[in-house]
């Protein structure tokens, strides 16, 4: 039950990556997502759901998280989603990050975020398996790893639509 005050849509935390990064992705999600389901820019998802009625805590965390220099990462491969086609990301320090917020809220995470992180970059979804392998295809035949940098995190609510911009925090 919600005190006053309180807010129980829960939040999302993402990666914010360099702008040329930040562009590229946004240019293959507005290619290859169906326009009428495309809500969001690209994105890196570290959390799906957090405990809305946390949010302090969940910032705490998140801002002590950010306190270490900024993570690189690589774009290493394109793996299908079955009906879609994501962007494969290593980012070992993204993952550190992500591993000391779940720490610091252990015991609140939902099972999808229990079950671990497999940074992943969505470009496509909700297309027919055909488009979608074809997609991959296409993506994989021009493919070339890409380095980037996560500059900071960034928390959002999630109240069924776009997503609302919470608040940001830049790593060191």
């Amino acid at each position: 039950m919600s005190g006053p005050g309180t807010d129980e849509a829960p939040l999302i935390v993402s990666a914010v990556v360099d702008g040329p990064t930040q562009t590229g992705w946004d240019a293959l999600r507005r290619e290859f997502f169906p326009p009428e389901r495309n809500q969001l820019a690209a994105h890196l998802t570290v959390f799906h759901a957090l405990p809305g009625d946390a949010a302090g805590e969940v910032c705490d965390a998140v801002r002590d998280a950010c306190r270490r220099p900024a993570p690189h990462g690589e774009v290493v491969s394109v793996r299908s989603l079955g009906r879609g086609a994501a962007l494969v990301v290593e980012c070992p320090g993204l993952g550190e990050a992500r591993a000391r917020i779940a720490r610091a809220l252990a015991g609140r995470l939902t099972r999808q975020d229990e079950q671990g992180f497999r940074p992943h970059v969505t470009v496509q979804n909700f297309v027919d398996p055909a488009t979608a392998r074809a997609t991959v295809a296409d993506l994989t035949a021009g493919f070339a790893p890409r380095a980037f940098t996560v500059t900071g995190l960034a928390v959002f609510r999630y109240r069924g639509g776009p997503w609302e911009p919470f608040e940001e925090f830049a790593f060191d």
